[in-house]
């Protein structure tokens, strides 16, 4: 991956500026929130990914971008449930929204593909650094951190951004 940004160790507030300079490259649209994730070893401290919502063809969501990336490219090609042998131990997610329970599209939903990378000999992603929580838009009450919460994995607001994210989020939804 080029042009990476230097991010200090452990800052969550600029590791998620860059999720949402991400997030706006997603095209606007009326149907999708615009978010970036930020796949990163914290012992590291190196970005292993990144993605943001429609980046690969489909109906994609930022978190499935930087997740099918990183095993696509960076893991000779292995699949998502493969992913506990090839996440380095100390993986984390840096997301601008809180990630989707479910899918109206026939998509796994991505709190589904951040709990398979659990399964195996790594712990795979044991955080989750979320911006804000998905609005009622399209999903009422997405219980998305609850459920991620229900399966060991910590989730952890990152503030500051709030306003930020939840405009860029939704640039889409007022087109007319």
């Amino acid at each position: 991956m080029d042009n990476l940004p230097h991010i200090a160790p452990l800052d969550h507030l600029e590791y998620m500026r860059y999720a949402l300079s991400l997030a706006r490259r997603s095209p606007p649209k009326r149907t999708n929130f615009r978010v970036g994730a930020v796949l990163v070893d914290e012992a590291a401290n190196r970005i292993l990914s990144t993605g943001y919502t429609l980046e690969l063809p489909g109906n994609t969501h930022a978190e499935q971008c930087a997740l099918q990336k990183y095993f696509g490219a960076d893991a000779a090609g292995l699949t998502e449930e493969q992913s506990d042998t090839v996440l380095p131990a100390h993986t984390v997610l840096y997301t601008t929204m809180e990630p989707c329970q479910s899918r109206s599209a026939g998509n796994v939903p991505c709190v589904d593909r951040i709990l398979t990378t659990q399964s195996g000999i790594h712990q795979g992603i044991q955080t989750v650094y979320i911006g804000v929580k998905e609005p009622d838009t399209f999903v009422a009450a997405n219980a998305g951190q609850s459920k991620l919460e229900q399966a060991g994995i910590v989730c952890m607001h990152v503030p500051g951004l709030e306003e930020e994210i939840l405009q860029t989020a939704t640039e889409g939804h007022r087109m007319s």
